[in-house]
């Protein structure tokens, strides 16, 4: 994406990271198992996560960074994983992500350039142009990639996400102190 920024100075203004689900917080492989019989349901989808990825969310909330997802497909065990990862910002089925994208930006009374968007295929490309830093992870489609303002070390699924976060709060040189918070957060729980 042509700029004048550098990504640093873009991932100094941050103050909401928004990410796709499939691809991004997974492998972007689906899994469907037959449904038992009697449901209501003909399959039942499955996806895997990250710990690393979930851990960076609790590291984005510490850092004052609000966190939340837009994604095309809906699964209950992406609302299950959102729930667990008490995201502020959880929106599935969406076809039109850069318009879900600016409508979380009036919510949250933020200017574009304070927000963030990871993505990895070009669904996400209007929602990476709308905002301020656009992320794209290791596996992401060559169109992404080069749209991207940053391209994550790790692919989708493997803690791609927790690169993005690692990559903002330190240009927003928060990432020590976090790091601290989480570590005391977890050492006083008995």
């Amino acid at each position: 994406m042509p700029g004048k920024l550098s990504p640093a100075a873009r991932a100094r203004k941050i103050k909401l990271l928004l990410f796709d689900v499939d691809g991004v917080l997974t492998d972007g492989k689906l899994f469907f198992l037959p449904a038992p019989a009697g449901s209501p349901q003909t399959s039942i989808e499955f996806k895997g996560f990250h710990a690393h990825d979930g851990a960076s969310i609790s590291l984005a909330r510490l850092g004052g960074i609000k966190t939340g997802l837009i994604t095309k497909r809906s699964s209950e065990t992406v609302a299950l994983r959102a729930r667990d990862l008490k995201l502020e910002h959880v929106h599935q089925g969406v076809q039109d992500k850069r318009g879900c994208f600016e409508e979380i930006l009036k919510q949250e009374g933020l200017k574009p350039e304070e927000a963030a968007f990871v993505g990895d295929d070009v669904i996400d490309l209007p929602a990476m142009r709308a905002g301020g830093l656009a992320i794209a992870v290791k596996n992401a489609r060559a169109e992404v990639k080069r749209e991207a303002h940053y391209v994550t070390p790790h692919s989708g699924g493997d803690g791609a996400l927790r690169d993005a976060v690692e990559f903002i709060l330190k240009a927003q040189g928060k990432w020590k102190r976090v790091v601290e918070s989480y570590i005391g957060e977890r050492s006083t729980v008995q």
